[in-house]
């Protein structure tokens, strides 16, 4: 699982702003030696996700569309709610996500930041279940008990009877947040995308725990609304 984490990140680092990286910047980037991440780019290469540029950089490969493509096919709902996060990271001017489970792994399937977001782009593509709002969407709403419990910071729930008051809270509001749980300074909050009456993903937003303090109700009013004209089969 670390290897396949690992490699996520270094896909997660290729962005629309960082199209191109070479080993060096890249291990910068991620704090991890120069020797790993060049195993890793060549090992992406190889596999068709990854393509070498002639200035030896890497990019890309259109591998990745057309696996989109079939993940588009595979999951109905899945380009509606990449629209519903577009219009949500425009409409909050903040980092919009939405998470999926691949069996009781919480993954960040889109990104999108606004250029006015007070926070960079995370780069984590495995998130930590129980320290992010999108974990205690997903576990909540799917009926999935923790294991373990991911201490991320001092503000992180660490205990069984913490977890249950907080998933009790997050039934009954029908949202999650998460204040300085995962990473120190910064707030998610999330809430289910269904579709066809079932949970199927969360979706949400990122940015500084300052600025949700501030604007929480607000942030949930924008938030609801654009549910609220999301795919009617999600009603």
């Amino acid at each position: 699982m670390l290897s396949l984490q690992k490699a996520a990140r270094i896909l997660g680092a290729f962005s629309a702003e960082q199209p191109e990286w070479g080993v060096r910047a890249l291990a910068a980037q991620l704090d991890m030696p120069r020797a790993t991440a060049h195993a890793y780019l060549s090992g992406l290469s190889q596999a068709g996700l990854l393509r070498r540029t002639p200035a030896g950089r890497y990019r890309l490969s259109w591998r990745l569309a057309e696996m989109g493509a079939q993940l588009n096919t595979s999951l109905p709902w899945f380009l509606d709610a990449r629209q519903l996060i577009t219009r949500l990271a425009l409409e909050t001017q903040s980092v919009a996500f939405l998470s999926l489970l691949e069996d009781t792994e919480v993954v960040c399937a889109i990104r999108e930041r606004h250029p006015a977001a007070d926070i960079d782009m995370p780069l984590d593509i495995y998130l930590p279940a129980t320290a992010t709002a999108s974990g205690k969407v997903l576990y909540a709403f799917l009926g999935i008990e923790p294991q373990t419990y991911s201490v991320c910071t001092s503000s992180s729930i660490s205990t069984p009877d913490e977890w249950e008051t907080e998933v009790a809270r997050v039934r009954r509001q029908g949202y999650a947040y998460s204040i300085e749980e995962w990473i120190p300074g910064q707030c998610t909050l999330a809430m289910p995308y269904r579709y066809s009456g079932q949970v199927v993903a969360a979706v949400g937003v990122q940015m500084t725990a300052e600025r949700y303090l501030r604007e929480e109700g607000t942030l949930r009013e924008q938030a609801n609304a654009l549910m609220e004209h999301a795919d009617p089969l999600g009603d």
